[in-house]
């Protein structure tokens, strides 16, 4: 069964109110439904007002690690001079243990977990979510850590393409048996905008690049040291090398989703992530604690500033 490609937006129906810069909700279905419940949320359309909690947003901010997204929210807190960034902030999602939620003005943060599968159930509730709340242009910003691929490590990564790792900007999703290929095109000018941030910040290393998204960590990023392992270290070294020649700055593992959800809901949308290695020269990460504690806030700088400059706080 030859597979069904979808192109950016393509296969989405715009949403009911035609407003320019409001989410396209690509399911005809939900128009039908007397209540939503965004179960992994911990959060329905008849208990609570979406669009009094989240109306105002216009930042989404989305990393793995639950911790790590509150940080974030407490440093954007003090950033935009919305409090201070020792406050406990409260976890919107603390009724449920699979993401966390935290709101700081118009700016919401949210964890994702690890992989495909876990950021993907967080986007369909959370895109669900700003429809809901009638929310209009939002910008989304995936910030993370990542492999580097013949770059130094702490080097910040833009991403301007995410590519499967054949190397092709695709992202294949099995719907009822049939494969569909759907774009992971990301925001250009945004990229653009993103890398000029880091300029005026000037203090590390910033590229746009593509990046190559995986299944998993080991196998599927060419590792050498995981429990299973089919190939020789030249056989590594030459794919890596190969990507790299593909423009390859990166690999992580939720991009290709991230992009092709992010294009069919209309929404502007950005990867940024930190390199914690060269792969090229290892596969174990081994840089000290506080050195990676500093790396994984250089993305949170740059978004950070980027959304002090969009709200003239710059």
């Amino acid at each position: 069964m030859a597979p069904v490609t979808e192109n950016k937006k393509g296969q989405s129906e715009p949403s009911q109110s035609g407003e320019p810069g409001r989410i396209h909700l690509s399911n005809p279905h939900l128009e039908k439904m007397e209540e939503d419940i965004l179960y992994h949320f911990d959060l329905g359309t008849n208990t609570h007002d979406f669009p009094a909690l989240f109306g105002d947003v216009k930042f989404v901010c989305v990393g793995g690690s639950a911790w790590r997204m509150k940080a974030f929210a407490q440093y954007i807190a003090g950033e935009l001079k919305l409090g201070d960034p020792k406050d406990d902030i409260a976890n919107i999602c603390a009724g449920t243990d699979r993401y966390a939620m935290y709101k700081v003005g118009p700016v919401l943060a949210i964890s994702h977990g690890m992989g495909i599968p876990s950021i993907s159930i967080m986007l369909h509730e959370l895109i669900k979510l700003l429809y809901h709340s009638r929310c209009s242009d939002v910008t989304v910003i995936r910030i993370g850590t990542s492999g580097g691929v013949g770059i130094d490590p702490g080097s910040v990564v833009i991403t301007s393409q995410s590519v499967n790792p054949c190397f092709k900007p695709e992202f294949e999703q099995i719907v009822l048996g049939k494969t569909i290929i759907r774009s992971t095109e990301l925001d250009g000018p945004l990229a653009q905008e993103l890398a000029q941030c880091s300029q005026e910040i000037d203090e590390f290393t910033t590229v746009i690049g593509r990046t190559m998204c995986t299944l998993d960590f080991y196998e599927g990023q060419a590792r050498l040291d995981g429990a299973i392992c089919s190939y020789t270290k030249e056989e590594k070294t030459q794919y890596l090398k190969a990507a790299y020649e593909a423009g390859i700055r990166n690999i992580e593992m939720e991009s290709s989703v991230f992009a092709a959800m992010c294009n069919l809901s209309g929404l502007r949308a950005a990867v940024v992530c930190v390199t914690l290695l060269n792969r090229l020269d290892g596969d174990q990460i081994s840089s000290p604690h506080d050195v990676l504690v500093e790396y994984q806030q250089r993305p949170q700088k740059l978004v950070g500033y980027f959304i002090k400059k969009h709200m003239s706080l710059v």
